[in-house]
């Protein structure tokens, strides 16, 4: 870790006591060049976290800010806000009532949302001590319990399928626990039984194959 950056996370990230720039990652450098949308909130977020003495990378195409290689915080965009996620949100109190869990099926991850960058200035004093806690709590060594998969409840049309293939069934058990509930997600989610009976379809042959949702 960037010397100055450490001494800065030891002096209980007072504004000011060190310099933000320190630590700049030159891969975020030119995620920001290309950045249009969000820029100057991302530059304001960026500057924030650097504040706190994390390590910055460039993850899953946006900037990533780590402590001794565990992921804390990224920092991200949509359509109509951009965000902090903190890994861990789960984890943290939320004094403030400002955390935001993007669907029911995230469990440890919490977002902090922003529309404007005077926004975030006015947060900035909040936003650091939220990122003070998420590092002690990494520092702690606390884990966000998961459900379990059982726990989760299989769509019919992916239980029908199941029942009728007993490989099917055999190979889905065989995956890991990730990757079981991104499937039972990704078939729950249409309204629609016609659409859930067609996704279910589209990946038997791919779950028989041992792969992920995402895998190729």
């Amino acid at each position: 870790m960037n010397p100055t950056l450490e001494k800065c996370n030891n002096m209980k990230l007072q504004k000011g006591l060190c310099n933000p720039m320190n630590g700049m990652n030159p891969q975020v450098d030119a995620f920001l060049s290309r950045t249009t949308k969000w820029r100057k909130e991302f530059g304001r977020l960026r500057e924030i976290v650097l504040e706190c003495g994390l390590t910055e990378e460039l993850k899953w195409g946006v900037p990533c800010y780590t402590l001794q290689k565990s992921n804390i915080v990224l920092i991200h965009g949509f359509k109509e806000y951009c965000a902090l996620l903190f890994f861990k949100g789960a984890l943290l109190k939320d004094p403030e009532g400002i955390m935001i869990r993007q669907t029911e099926n995230v469990q440890a991850a919490r977002q902090i949302r922003f529309a404007s960058a005077q926004e975030i200035v006015g947060m900035e004093s909040i936003l650091r001590t939220y990122i003070q806690q998420a590092i002690e709590v990494e520092k702690s060594g606390k884990e966000v319990k998961f459900k379990e998969t059982s726990e989760y409840k299989i769509p019919k049309e992916f239980q029908n399928k199941l029942d009728e293939l007993p490989a099917l069934k055999t190979a889905f058990e065989a995956l890991t626990p990730g990757r079981q509930r991104a499937y039972i997600f990704y078939f729950a989610a249409p309204k629609q039984s016609k659409t859930r009976e067609s996704r279910v379809e589209k990946y038997v042959r791919q779950i028989l194959k041992g792969r992920g949702l995402n895998d190729r």
